[in-house]
């Protein structure tokens, strides 16, 4: 019987609430698709009496027409057809019947009763489950929103149970269905997949790029769970022992896998385009805050192992996953040209490394200003905010990246040049040391990108170079030596009217440097040295041509200055030290005192002396150190022969040098200075002091000191 026949034959006073509507639904539907018309009409009239049975349980009347129900045999008839699309029309009509009329209660053993048949062998079967599922959830997802983790297992798990196209295709609008009524649920659920995603997650994540309508808003709420907590945590270890160690933290982890997904699909790309800024920024500051973070120990396990049974798409190696998803950005941001620059000039690999950090962030800027201008302004409005992260590597990564556009052109075409400038000068308080390090980079860069706006912003910027230069919060210095570095890229670019005041406390300051033991900061102090001397040759008052006089040993001496390779920056200091993107960090001392001494000739106002420097010390020009030691002390003896007490002083004070060859032209210099000298000028010189030194000279280790210290002893006998 069929029907209100069907109610007739039954007692229902006797009978309990009937709780397996939903299964037996669940188990007649796909038969509607079989490939036998008679049993197709067969599954529909089942369904009819099935629902019957249900109004009768609602309490109607036996003899009651239901309009809604009635429907089905007009849809039975239409079974007939062996036309696909005309079957699939069918069997969508059938679900929008059943899901007028069956129980709220009895919706979710439905489903998960057809999701079974998904994976049916009949083909047929499979594709009209699909079909019904889709419009079920269309027409009553709604009332799903605690159901949502179950039914992203089932999904997942009939994803791993067979690899049709079709069945792929299904589940994928499943979760765009979901995802339409219960965002925030199926993004939990989802992120709840095991890491690393299987190719199963994948696929239901992707389905999310389906409409940008859709996308956008999941991407936002990806972006709000990769930053709302924190990217990794202190592990245990590393707090016992003291030593770094830091462990990633999942919800983080597994929302920046998800992004990548995402993005992947090519139908995201209107999505990533709208909130192109937002996943840029977020982005590149979450790659700066998972450097050196390892996973956790049972995912590492799995790393190792493969993962997972089923193939994995990507490295779930916390920063490394950060970079991807980054790279799927740009790429589906319309700005592949960045991420090629990038792979060509190895920046990824740079950026996923502490050490290399620093500079793949310098290229990555330097690519955006190129290649994708138009995007920087809001992307620079959201990097601007950022210094005030608790993440020291947040606001460095930020800080490099926005004192890298000031190198460009960019700046001042897109009008970014004042808010850049205010926003790297108000990082000069900041407490990280590489961060107001980074700011002064990028203020020195306006020499590159905006050479004319120099002199308009010439005392805001000499003024953070000067505070730069007095830094005595950076246990390293780098400060300082970034700060040297950019004073000589300004000094010829100011007005003088704003230098004047400043020479000779930058002269005063950068002295004690020229003999610090790193080769980067003696290198930085002399060639700015040079470059003070340079802007004040036409008029160099006396005050600073003291301070001229007072450089002239240093400098003669460190001609001779041990040519050692600038190590790199040690891993622990991370983006505290310098790297080969900032200028001044490293070079040739000796070629900086050549520098220096050719620019300190003129105002020595000592003709001579000046073509001695020009004619020896031409950069690529080798130089014979021993004769251009006599004639310079020949002309400095001739023409200043009272400085010698004050320069044989300064000499003996580099008797006690750590390095050998400059310990050796310490005497030598002596020497050829009393040489030079007429005897009436010889008790200048403490010669008491001096013959006591040069006495122990003789018995230095070096072989090259104690050879000089004998000639300068055999040259002191006209004193006797």
């Amino acid at each position: 019987p069929q029907g209100p026949a069907a109610t007739r034959c039954l007692p229902l006073q006797a009978l309990v609430p009937f709780h397996n509507l939903g299964l037996l639904i669940g188990l007649f539907s796909p038969r509607c698709a079989d490939l036998w018309p008679a049993s197709r009409q067969e599954a529909v009239t089942c369904i009819y009496s099935l629902l019957y049975l249900q109004l009768g349980y609602e309490g109607f009347s036996r003899v009651y027409r239901d309009h809604v129900a009635e429907q089905l045999l007009v849809l039975k008839d239409g079974l007939v057809h062996h036309d696909p699309a005309v079957l699939s029309h069918t069997c969508h009509s059938i679900a929008q019947v059943i899901g007028k009329r069956l129980p709220p209660d009895q919706l979710i053993s439905l489903l998960l009763t057809m999701f079974e048949g998904l994976g049916d062998a009949e083909t047929n079967y499979s594709r009209a489950t699909a079909v019904m599922i889709n419009c079920l959830l269309k027409e009553r997802g709604g009332m799903l929103l605690e159901k949502v983790p179950e039914i992203v297992s089932v999904l997942r798990s009939k994803l791993q149970e067979t690899r049709e196209e079709h069945v792929l295709q299904a589940a994928r609008h499943s979760v765009y269905l979901l995802a339409s009524q219960h965002r925030a649920a199926l993004v939990s659920s989802l992120l709840g997949s095991p890491l690393p995603f299987d190719s199963q997650s994948c696929a239901l994540w992707q389905a999310l790029a389906a409409e940008p309508s859709l996308t956008t808003p999941v991407l936002g709420l990806l972006l709000e769970r990769m930053s709302r907590d924190a990217p990794f945590q202190e592990s245990r270890a590393s707090l016992l022992s003291g030593s770094p160690g830091r462990v990633a933290t999942l919800l983080p982890l597994a929302a920046t896998c998800a992004l990548c997904e995402v993005m992947s699909a090519p139908a995201s790309e209107p999505a990533v385009l709208e909130l192109y800024p937002q996943l840029f920024t977020a982005l590149l500051l979450h790659v700066s805050c998972t450097l050196g973070v390892q996973l956790p120990r049972n995912l590492q396990a799995k790393e190792r192992r493969g993962a997972s049974l089923a193939p994995v798409s990507r490295s779930l190696e916390p920063c490394s996953s950060a970079v991807a998803a980054l790279q799927a950005m740009l790429i589906r941001g319309g700005s592949e040209g960045v991420a090629q620059r990038m792979e060509l000039e190895g920046g990824w690999e740079l950026l996923r490394t502490s050490a290399g950090h620093e500079e793949g962030v310098t290229l990555l800027a330097r690519a955006m200003a190129k290649l994708a201008g138009p995007r920087l302004p809001p992307v620079m409005k959201a990097l601007t905010c950022i210094k005030s992260s608790m993440y020291e590597m947040q606001r460095a990564t930020s800080t490099a990246f926005l004192a890298e556009l000031l190198s460009s052109n960019v700046a001042s075409d897109l009008m970014l040049l004042e808010p850049l400038l205010d926003s790297l000068e108000a990082r000069q308080d900041d407490t990280c040391p590489s961060v107001r390090r980074l700011a002064l980079r990028g203020l020195a860069n306006v020499t590159s990108g905006c050479p004319g706006k120099v002199q308009t912003h010439g005392p805001q910027l000499l003024t953070a170079m000067l505070g730069g230069l007095d830094d005595r919060d950076d246990p390293h210095g780098l400060v300082a030596l970034e700060a040297m570095a950019g004073l000589s890229r300004l000094l010829g670019l100011v007005e003088p009217r704003d230098l004047r005041p400043v020479l000779l406390h930058v002269a005063i300051r950068i002295r004690p440097f020229f003999d610090n033991e790193k080769v980067e900061f003696r290198c930085a102090s002399i060639r700015l040295f040079g470059h003070l001397n340079e802007v004040c040759q036409a008029d160099c008052e006396d005050i600073f041509r003291e301070q001229v006089v007072s450089g002239l040993v240093p400098l003669l001496l460190h001609l001779q200055d041990p040519q050692v390779p600038v190590a790199a920056v040690s891993s622990q200091q991370g983006m505290g030290g310098p790297t080969g993107s900032g200028p001044g960090t490293q070079g040739d001392v000796p070629q900086a005192c050549g520098f220096a001494l050719r620019m300190c000739g003129p105002n020595l106002e000592c003709e001579e002396l000046a073509a001695t420097f020009q004619k020896h010390l031409q950069e690529g020009r080798s130089l014979h150190f021993g004769e251009f030691l006599n004639t310079t002390c020949k002309h400095l003896m001739h023409h200043f022969p009272e400085l010698l007490g004050r320069l044989v002083s300064t000499c003996q004070f580099y008797f006690k040098s750590s390095w050998e060859d400059v310990r050796a032209a310490a005497p030598m210099l002596t020497g050829l200075l009393m040489q030079h000298v007429e005897p009436e000028q010889g008790p200048q010189a403490d010669l008491e002091q001096l013959i006591a030194a040069l006495q122990l000279l003789l018995e230095d280790p070096a072989p090259s000191v104690r050879g000089k210290a004998a000639e300068t002893l055999g040259r002191l006998v006209k004193f006797a």
